[in-house]
């Protein structure tokens, strides 16, 4: 998948896609519905396939002190949409001179003169431009009048009436579900980062951690999680997980640490991806260093026994 970023000078074979425009955080199943109307769109225009989004986040340039939300990083976001099939994933730098355009110039200059769309597929509460003026409806007429098509899709609920949204998933989370959100995402929610030196006590009691720092991330329910860890080298390793601020061991900002069964090695400075899998328990402070490795002992085991579960 090619990943083109900006939508000023772009050369021929960078135009002419039939594309889902939209933040796309999480790139959920009500997210994956709308990429499937835009690749319905190619196969009839016998275009490319594209996704077009936004970063940072537009929530995060408007409200720049907003607690931490996002649900995956642009890099997880690029090998999501490339598990779809998309051939081009247009990134547009969400900055002052977009947060100014008006509706109609964000379709005329960007979404029809930049990237020269054919199709634009989007979701039934889809806005752009400034103060949020653009609408899916809207961009039906402005889109009629440039020389694009556009599809509108609906609400996603699935069977069970679960609502499909990046909202419902961080609600998810907010509530510790890791099965709700594992099933609004398709695939469980993920934490990747690089990782950082921590204070290396639980090298003390034979459980060395591997530590990412949350950044941007929304903060699930704190706790304890069973997990799988995807290494730099691609290898996938179950292990368990504490995220939060540890109150025995209060720690300046929130982490994920990281206990990878049966595994050693130096992972300092490797970027690693870690799903939350289940959340086992909250956060809890202990009286002494053995009752914590009798706890985290419990946990481990309680873990394996949820990996080992069939899906």
């Amino acid at each position: 998948m090619e990943i083109v970023h900006g939508w000023r000078d772009l050369v021929p074979s960078q135009r002419g896609a039939a594309a889902a425009v939209g933040a796309f955080d999480g790139v959920h199943r009500g997210h994956q519905a709308v990429i499937g109307a835009a690749r319905q769109a190619a196969e009839r225009l016998s275009a490319p396939l594209a996704v077009v989004t936004f970063e940072p986040h537009p929530r995060r340039w408007f409200q720049p002190e907003a607690a931490p939300f996002r649900l995956m990083s642009l890099a997880q976001m690029a090998r999501a949409i490339d598990g779809l099939g998309v051939d081009r994933l247009h990134v547009l730098p969400f900055d002052a001179e977009m947060a100014a355009m008006t509706d109609e110039a964000f379709a005329r200059d960007v979404l029809s003169g930049g990237l020269g769309l054919c199709h634009a597929a989007v979701g039934f509460d889809f806005t752009y431009g400034k103060g949020r003026t653009g609408s899916a409806e809207g961009l039906l007429r402005i889109g009629q009048d440039l020389g694009f098509s556009v599809s509108v899709t609906g609400r996603m609920d699935d069977a069970s009436g679960l609502k499909l949204s990046s909202s419902a998933v961080r609600e998810a989370l907010a509530a510790g579900d890791m099965a709700r959100a594992t099933r609004i995402l398709g695939r469980p929610f993920a934490i990747e980062g690089e990782v950082v030196h921590g204070d290396k006590r639980g090298r003390t009691i034979g459980v060395p951690t591997a530590n990412v720092r949350m950044g941007d991330y929304m903060r699930p329910a704190y706790g304890v999680f069973a997990t799988r860890t995807r290494l730099a080298d691609g290898r996938w390793i179950d292990g368990v997980a504490n995220l939060g601020v540890r109150p025995m061991f209060e720690t300046p900002e929130p982490l994920l640490e990281v206990w990878l069964f049966d595994f050693t090695g130096d992972l300092y400075g490797q970027v690693v991806e870690t799903r939350l899998i289940e959340r086992l328990r909250g956060e809890m402070a202990f009286d002494s260093l053995d009752a914590l490795k009798v706890q985290i002992d419990a946990d481990a085991q309680a873990a394996r026994a949820v990996l080992a579960a069939p899906a």
